[in-house]
């Protein structure tokens, strides 16, 4: 089964930017659609954006504007560009497929994810 590594995390100051990358081991082709996933301290994960082989996105509302997705297929890669980060932006970020279901078994094996940490 495809392993998802997730890079590119680190402390930034509010206002600044990020570049997160989810390398995966084989193709993600099948992988439809694939996003990037929070999981702030002690809450739950939740879906911040998504890219489909047709290149429609979703973002989640409090992103809008500032996050970009990108999906290259060629690479087996997605990346999360961030901008005007802010505090809230703090957390665990993964990768995996969009499902509908939350069962675990909808997914891949979640990978370790990366930290981004936001402060003042």
């Amino acid at each position: 089964q495809v392993q998802l590594v997730e890079s590119g995390g680190g402390l930034v100051q509010a206002g600044g930017s990020l570049r997160l990358s989810c390398v995966a081991s084989g193709s993600i082709a099948d992988i439809n659609p694939m996003g990037w996933y929070r999981q702030a301290q002690g809450k739950q994960s939740e879906l911040i954006a998504s890219r489909s082989n047709a290149d429609s996105t979703y973002y989640r509302a409090s992103v809008k504007g500032r996050f970009t997705i990108l999906r290259d297929n060629a690479k087996n890669t997605i990346y999360l560009e961030m901008n005007n980060l802010k505090r809230e932006d703090t957390g665990v970020y993964y990768c995996n497929v969009v499902s509908a279901r939350t069962d675990s078994s909808a997914f891949l094996p979640w990978g370790r994810g990366t930290q981004v940490t936001v402060s003042s």
